[in-house]
């Protein structure tokens, strides 16, 4: 049977998918002409989609984290874009530096209280941490731990630098088109589009050997099975 949970969750990726990814794409490609909305209200009503979503969120966790943050940055950087009608190369550079910003301050996030690995993989939503911290103490093994954390955050961030240059590519080679133009939002709705399958699909790889990698040392340093720390 499927957990409440499961349910949940299921549900949030597929609202996700149609107000971040399918709505917004139709808005830019199909409402962007002079026939219709036009490039300015076609790219205001695409993007305050995710923006739209992306405030509801904030809503509902009662919180604003690092990662949701440069994401409303992008959207506004976008709006602006098109709306100031800047050269459409600024694209690009966006589209590059937010996952750039990201892997950045994953690495300095090292030297801080809150490094941002434990935001992505180490976390009480993936792994029971109580459990973990507890046989580490027992095994003495804290700072081997930490070294582990140190590597899995380098091959964390390695993911992001890869979505920047793939964010940087796919824009620089679609995104054409002068800003402020039905063209111009049309290619935006189509680099959406192609955002996921050609840059996050590359990312979640990288970002699952980082998990395994600290799943494997967690089992070697800890002496526990995968299952008996997942949450189930």
């Amino acid at each position: 049977m499927t957990q409440p949970n499961q349910k949940a969750n299921s549900g949030n990726i597929f609202l996700e998918l149609i107000l971040c990814v399918i709505l917004p794409t139709l808005v830019l490609k199909y409402l962007s002409p002079e026939d219709q909305l036009g490039p300015v209200y076609g790219l205001i009503l695409g993007l305050s989609l995710p923006l739209g979503y992306g405030i509801y969120q904030f809503v509902q966790e009662k919180k604003f984290g690092f990662i949701p943050a440069l994401g409303f940055i992008s959207i506004l950087l976008t709006s602006s874009i098109g709306l100031l009608e800047l050269d459409s190369k600024y694209i690009a550079i966006k589209e590059a530096a937010i996952p750039l910003i990201i892997g950045i301050g994953t690495i300095i996030s090292l030297k801080t209280p809150y490094p941002l690995v434990k935001t992505f993989i180490y976390n009480d939503k993936i792994l029971q941490i109580d459990k973990v911290d507890a046989a580490l103490a027992e095994n003495q093994s804290q700072g081997l731990f930490e070294d582990a954390l140190k590597i899995a955050t380098y091959i964390l961030a390695a993911s992001f630098l890869l979505s920047a240059i793939l964010n940087y590519v796919l824009a620089k080679v679609i995104v054409t088109s002068p800003s402020g133009t039905a063209e111009f939002n049309d290619q935006l709705g189509t680099m959406n589009l192609l955002s996921y399958p050609v840059i996050t699909i590359p990312c979640v790889i990288v970002m699952i050997i980082a998990m395994m990698y600290l799943f494997k040392k967690i089992k070697s340093l800890t002496g526990l099975a995968l299952e008996d720390i997942l949450h189930s």
